[in-house]
Parts: structure tokens; sequence; C-alpha cells
């Protein structure tokens, strides 16, 4: 009875991509033969002032913080990501998102230099803002994203750790590339490549319906991967959530060592009491630091020099540059027929030319941004190890304020202070 809610969620999710994904089932008309589009009727828009955005935004935070810290309840937890599921996700449609606004952010600082609408700003600030003083109870109970993969956590492991530490890392690399993606113009990545956006719009391509799916398949097992390992909004909050002069705990009083939530995280945010009689050479911590401090300038360069190597490959997200890599192969004989983009290339006024010479210069403003993007990700790589080689002892069942959820999944587990609850 207890997983009935995420069964029947789960159930309704899959109605919404089968309405959705029905649009797929005929081919593309081929519009050369004189098909004519018919017209576009679409629903007027939902005019809703920014302000109840934005009073929602911040009512949500401070009720999902009030029922982590206060209330320590699971369930009701729970339900608060279900209600900004509905909201934030199906209502909203995924729109406007702390995720996406990165990419605002981004564009503002080392784009194009437009400036952040100012709900954009405050969405983007807001959650981060809460994860200082409360901790992530923004991925606990507002983010849709992080909602609707909790919600199919039907049955979810442990990792190990160090493949947690790894795969970890491939949030860095999706921040970066979406910050790499506004400073070249090369569009709007996370937002294109949302996973679930589909689902709360109701309509997407089926490569986009097929990714969400799978991540959502993980889900049941992997709790959340997309939140784990891919969000780049994570990554900040992460950042943010470690200061937090507030946060979750495991055990609202003394803990008892009982050992009940020890399994309870599937996300390893719990970190276990160091044995009494566990060794402790803080000699040997202080010289793997020493090494990793030391090492820290030449693994960064590295990566710099790596990521500068690669650029040629990295500008191919940019549309220009694909496209004047295929007009050069058609010129060059290597297709036998032109795509939709070189046809609509050639009926411009600019010559292959001025598309190769436009390209050429993409490719110079990418040597650059691929070398910081390198570098960060080296900057990123060795500030894990250096965090991993500080030796801590701990004498309680203790939560990892970074890679907390605060989803209060561990809550249920402890046996201290039910009694008072109860009475």
């Amino acid at each position: 009875m207890r997983r009935l809610p995420h069964i029947l969620a789960i159930l309704l999710l899959l109605a919404v991509a089968g309405q959705a994904m029905a649009a797929f089932r005929f081919p593309i008309p081929e519009f050369e033969s004189g098909y004519q589009a018919p017209k576009v009727v679409t629903p007027p828009p939902r005019l809703i002032p920014p302000a109840v955005d934005i009073a929602m935004l911040a009512g949500t935070l401070s009720l999902t913080a009030w029922l982590v810290l206060r209330r320590r309840s699971r369930r009701e937890v729970l339900l608060m990501a279900v209600a900004s599921l509905l909201y934030f996700g199906f209502y909203r449609k995924g729109c406007i998102c702390p995720v996406g606004a990165v990419q605002n952010v981004a564009n503002t600082v080392v784009g194009d230099g437009t400036g952040v609408p100012f709900i954009v700003a405050v969405f983007f600030f807001l959650p981060l803002l809460f994860a200082l003083y409360f901790g992530r109870v923004f991925c606990a109970g507002v983010c849709p994203l992080g909602a609707i993969q909790e919600i199919c956590a039907l049955f979810p492991v442990q990792l190990s750790r160090p493949l947690e530490h790894v795969l970890g890392l491939f949030a860095y690399a999706y921040l970066g590339f979406a910050v790499l993606a506004m400073a070249t113009g090369s569009g709007f990545v996370i937002c294109q490549y949302d996973p679930f956006v589909g689902f709360f719009r109701l309509g997407g391509t089926l490569n986009m319906f097929l990714a969400g799916g799978i991540l959502l398949l993980i889900g049941v097992f992997v709790a959340r991967p997309y939140c784990r390992f891919l969000c780049p909004y994570g990554v900040l909050l992460r950042w943010a959530s470690i200061f937090s002069k507030w946060h979750a705990t495991v055990t609202p009083a003394e803990c008892i060592q009982c050992r009940l939530c020890e399994n309870s995280c599937p996300y390893n945010a719990i970190v276990i009491p160091t044995p009494a009689d566990a060794p402790v050479d803080r000699r040997a911590g202080a010289r793997r630091l020493g090494l990793m401090l030391l090492a820290t300038p030449l693994i960064v360069i590295f990566a710099g020099w790596t990521g500068m190597a690669a650029h040629q490959f990295i500008a191919r997200i940019h549309p220009t540059v694909r496209l004047a890599e295929r007009v050069a192969a058609e010129e060059q004989g290597k297709f036998t027929e032109r795509s939709v983009e070189s046809d609509a290339f050639r009926a411009g006024n600019k010559t292959p030319a001025d598309l190769y010479a436009q390209a050429e210069a993409l490719r110079m403003r990418f040597k650059t941004a691929s070398a910081c993007f390198g570098a960060f990700m080296g900057l990123a790589f060795c500030g894990r190890m250096i965090r991993l080689s500080v030796i801590r002892r701990n004498k309680d069942y203790v939560a990892d304020r970074g890679a907390c959820l605060s989803c209060a999944r561990c809550f249920a587990y402890c046996p201290v202070g039910k009694e008072d609850a109860a009475a």
C-alpha cells in the first residue's frame, strides 16, 4: 500500500507519454510534392502574472524547508513534490525552470550580454539562496524534474561510493558544456535536451521521449539519475548547500547508533561514523592532500590543453560549423543528395567561401572556450580528489550536505524522537 501512490503516478505518466507520442504515428510529408501545410491553431497562452509564479516558488520553497527541518515528514515532502510536479511541470510546462535559467545567466556573463529577465533571475537565485540557509530543499519538493524521478524510484539501490563520485563528474561536464555553448552562441542546449519537457508539454521529438523514458526506467533502481549525474543546476545547489546555515539531519537528537538509517539513503548522502578503533594516519592524509594540491595546476593545465586540442570536434555543436562541413562534403561529392539545411543555404545570398570563413572564425572562438572548459573539468576533478583526501572522523550518522537532497527518506528509519512526536 505504501507504493500505491508511486504506481498510480507512473501509470499516469505512461498515459501522458502515450498521448503525446501519438503525433509520431504518421510519416513526415514530402513538402516538394505540392503539399500545403495546414494552418496551425494553437490554444491561447496562459496569461499568468510573473508575481504568481514567483509567489508559488517562494511559497513552495518555504513550505518544503518547514516540512524537512521541522515536520521531518517523508510523506508530506513527497506530497509537496507531487504538487510542484503538477504546477511547475504539467501546468507551467516546465518553464520557467531554474535549471534552464543557468543558460540565461551564462549568456549575460560570457555570451552576447543579453540581460536576464527579472522572473528568470528570481528563479535562478532564489533556490540557491534557500540552499545557503536550508540545504537543497528545491531538489526535495519543488523541482518538477526531481519530482518526476522521485515518484519513479520504487526500488532504489545504493551505488558504490567510488562509482558515485565518478558519475557525479558528468554533471560538472554538462554545466561547463552549457556555459561553453552560450559563450560561443551555440544555443540553449539544456532546454534543447531536457529529457522530461516532452512529458510536461505533451509533445516533442521521439528521441527526447526515449531519453526521458530511459532515465525514468533507470530511476526505478538508480534513484534520480538526472539529478545526481547530469543536472547542471544541481552542481550550483551542491556548492551552496555545503555552506547551509541549517540543514536536514539524519536524527533530530543524539544519535543512538542503531544503524537503521545506514542503507536508507539511495543517494549515498549519509556519512557513517568512523569506527573508534580505526587507525587514523594523519600524516598519510596530509601527504595525499599535499600531493593533490601540487598536482592540481598541472592537471588543470593538461585538461585545458586537451580541451583546446579537441576544439574542432566540440565546435560541431554550432549549427554554422555543421552546415559548413556538410556543404564542403557535398561540394566534394561525398553525398549524393543535399540536406534541407544546405538547400536553404544555397538559396540565400552567401557563397560557400563566406560560410567557410564564418565557420573558421567560430572554430577559433571555440579554441579558447574549449580550453576553459577543459580547465574547468580539471579543476572539478582535483576539487573532488582533494575533498576525498581530507581525513575526517565522524562519531554519528550525519548528512553529506553537498549530496543530500533533503528527500526525508532517512527520517522514517530513525527511532529517535518518534515517541515524542507520537505523543
